[in-house]
């Protein structure tokens, strides 16, 4: 009892265990502590109801689920508690009503949808009401979907192969660099070799008229001066 009168929230959690026994304190607050670590230690959780299964049936699930999820039949008063202690979203307690079991996620979230969706359609009274991964709620629908997507390690492995092809086409990139320089310098020479010859024949050309030029402007001149002796000859 707390102090303003109010019963505290493990005391009003039920007051029986899954076998119909009275539940001590100190019994509701472990039970309570032990799923609220497990809300927390796990990748995601799926809430589902499994009234009209046996024992066998729920033996089975557990079998097939494996390492990929702990399917754990639970109370649901506890299991609020628990919820509201790890921090999960009020919507995944709205749905903890009638006889309520959780897959806690703690390998493949992919294979364990698979395992809870497959295990569904050949016992339908195992029915998927819900869930949480990584903190967002999801619906039915959802995890269904969730359980299309191929596993964990088929998408890794792909992931692997795209990685290796594109470095391999890097890898091909840079090799071929060194000889695509090479070409390229090979060309800028040949051009600076073309530009060179082509200077120099301009310049041969210029001289050759400058000295036309010159040799012409002589001979006028001495023919000039031959013209001005011829009549001084006459004369005399």
């Amino acid at each position: 009892m707390r102090g303003d009168g109010s019963e505290s929230p493990a005391r009003r959690a039920g007051s029986r265990d899954r076998e119909g026994r009275p539940m001590a304190r100190a019994e509701k607050v472990a039970e309570v502590a032990e799923i609220t670590e497990r809300f927390e230690s796990s990748a995601g959780a799926v809430l589902t109801e499994y009234r009209g299964l046996s024992v066998a049936q729920i033996g089975e699930l557990r079998r097939s689920l494996g390492e990929h999820a702990q399917f754990s039949v639970v109370k649901n008063t506890l299991t609020k508690i628990a919820a509201s202690n790890a921090g999960v979203t009020e919507e995944l307690s709205q749905l903890l009503t009638g006889p309520s079991a959780i897959a806690f996620v703690r390998g493949d979230v992919v294979e364990a949808a698979k395992g809870l969706r497959d295990f569904s359609r050949a016992n339908p009274f195992l029915v998927i009401k819900g869930g949480v991964l990584e903190g967002k709620m999801m619906t039915p629908e959802e995890i269904v979907k969730l359980a299309d997507l191929e596993p964990r390690e088929v998408l890794l492995a792909k992931l692997a192969g795209a990685m290796k092809a594109s470095m391999a086409g890097a890898a091909a990139t840079f090799a071929a660099l060194p000889l695509q320089m090479a070409r390229l310098l090979a060309a800028l020479e040949a051009k600076r070799a073309e530009d060179g010859q082509g200077g120099t024949a301009e310049a041969q050309g210029g001289a050759e008229a400058q000295g036309g030029t010159e040799s012409a402007g002589a001979a006028d001149g001495q023919g000039g001066a031959e013209a001005q002796d011829g009549p001084q000859e006459q004369e005399g």
